[in-house]
């Protein structure tokens, strides 16, 4: 099954910028897709329309066969919370708890507090952070915080995660880390989109790379598939 269908697609600024340049792109639901490309290529673009903090100048954006132009305001706080979001800053509140911090993004839902006591830790095991749930940002690494933005965008069961640059300020190592928990995700049915410079490490991830290139895509790499020379 397409979870995800960029169709044609075309994003222009207001400055005339060009952001998306008839962008084609099938996701199927489970997949792990790394995209890949130098700054402003259009990586951000794609998964802002994804989130609807964009929308499309032509052509459509589908998930699950769903045109996403078609989702109405009312619909659009439920149609969010299918999707986990990581950005490279990873925004935790910082006179909250791991814990709480995790727990927020369920509250502003109105979620049920026995729903709240049984996912934070679930979220939070899956990062191996529950030793940390009372730290505070400040007392956590790079990497741990990073951890806890992963947690706070998985304690909804997402059935999408998207991360845009997740490992940009981190150490080789906590960036492995991070990949290697992105790969448990997916693991457990998530379909995952990660934009990303680390070429090197996706290319070790062994996962589908889309290649953009002002806009486009430029190369469609298969899971496991040819070793890629990417000099972009």
């Amino acid at each position: 099954m397409t979870e995800i269908s960029y169709q044609n697609v075309v994003k222009t600024f207001e400055n005339n910028a060009v952001g998306l340049n008839h962008f084609n792109l099938n996701i199927e639901q489970g997949e792990f897709v790394f995209l890949l490309g130098k700054s402003g290529v259009g990586k951000s673009t794609s998964l802002r329309l994804l989130t609807k903090e964009l929308e499309p100048t032509k052509g459509r954006v589908l998930v699950r066969d769903k045109d996403l132009a078609e989702i109405s305001r009312k619909e659009l706080p439920f149609y969010r919370r299918s999707i986990g979001v990581v950005w490279q800053q990873t925004q935790l509140l910082p006179k909250k708890t791991v814990y709480q911090n995790v727990a927020f993004a369920l509250e502003v839902l109105e979620t049920e507090k026995k729903i709240i006591q049984q996912n934070v830790p679930a979220a939070l095991g899956l990062v191996n952070m529950n030793k940390k749930a009372d730290r505070y940002p400040k007392e956590l690494s790079g990497g741990e915080c990073l951890k806890v933005a992963l947690a706070r965008a998985m304690v909804n069961n997402p059935m999408i995660l998207i991360a845009d640059e997740p490992t940009g300020n981190l150490d080789e190592d906590s960036a492995w880390d991070i990949m290697c928990l992105l790969d448990e995700v997916n693991r457990c049915g998530v379909t995952v989109v990660v934009a990303t410079h680390a070429i090197e490490m996706a290319k070790l991830m062994k996962k589908r790379m889309i290649v953009m290139r002002a806009g486009y895509v430029a190369r469609d790499i298969p899971k496991g598939g040819l070793k890629p020379i990417l000099k972009e």
